[in-house]
């Protein structure tokens, strides 16, 4: 009969999560989440973050607010640039379907 091999205890290279693995079935058997890294390490640091980040959604909104209230000027200047080319534009004649 076979001796049963140990369990073998791995970590990730990439994401240093610690991973158990069974050599017999070849398989995972138990995952341990890699430890969650602080994006900042001062308190200070994370609040102008989010007071920067509070800015730029502010602005994006402004500049989205403005783009909509001139949203009916642009399209209405764009209706009449096409009614004017399509005045001054030659007639195209009958289509090549319409000849047979």
């Amino acid at each position: 009969m076979a001796k049963k091999k140990d369990a073998v205890r791995i970590t990730c290279p990439h994401c240093q999560a610690k991973l158990t693995v069974d050599p017999d079935l070849q398989a995972v058997i138990a995952h341990d989440p890699p430890p969650v890294k602080r994006t900042t390490e001062d308190l200070g640091a994370a609040f102008k973050n989010l007071q920067g980040a509070s800015a730029r959604r502010e602005e994006a909104f402004k500049e989205s607010l403005k783009s909509e209230q001139n949203k009916g000027q642009v399209l209405d200047r764009k209706l009449q640039e096409a009614v004017k080319k399509a005045k001054d534009a030659p007639d195209p004649g009958p289509r090549p379907i319409d000849l047979d």
